[in-house]
């Protein structure tokens, strides 16, 4: 990305998609927030940026969380980067939503982690649907019983 109009191009595919794009520092605290982001969690980026991620991680969830951090951190290792991590999310307005993400570690040019981005979708809607569908389904196998 040595051409200037390339990384102009790049911060746009990153501020426009659909989908969060997320870059949290080593502290776990907010750099970057895209528009993505902006919808699906309902915080602006002036809001976001500076803040700790703990805005969008469940409370009962922040201990597990932080845990796995300071082990990423250290080891500068994470499965995350290929496997899909699905977990539950809090919006601005309390509500709770199901995200899929996958990260990837941000290193300086002597290899320190800076930090990951993260890349989220909102999967709220297909999680009801299957959870739907897997009640639906007990339903039927104990009326076969």
């Amino acid at each position: 990305m040595d051409d200037p109009g390339l990384g102009a191009l790049a911060a746009r595919i990153v501020e426009e998609t659909g989908d969060a794009v997320l870059f949290a520092d080593r502290d776990g605290v907010l750099r970057l927030w895209n528009r993505g982001a902006e919808r699906m969690f309902g915080w602006s980026a002036a809001e976001a940026l500076g803040q700790s991620m703990d805005m969008i991680i469940p409370e009962r969830l922040r201990a597990r969380h932080w845990d796995g951090w300071k082990r990423v951190m250290e080891t500068g290792v994470t499965r995350y980067g290929t496997e899909v991590l699905a977990v539950p999310a809090v919006r601005k307005d309390g509500q709770t939503i199901s995200i899929e993400f996958t990260i990837q570690l941000i290193r300086d040019a002597e290899g320190r982690i800076l930090g990951p981005s993260a890349v989220i979708r909102d999967v709220t809607a297909r999680f009801k649907r299957e959870k739907e569908l897997r009640a639906r389904l007990k339903e039927l196998e104990a009326k076969q019983r």
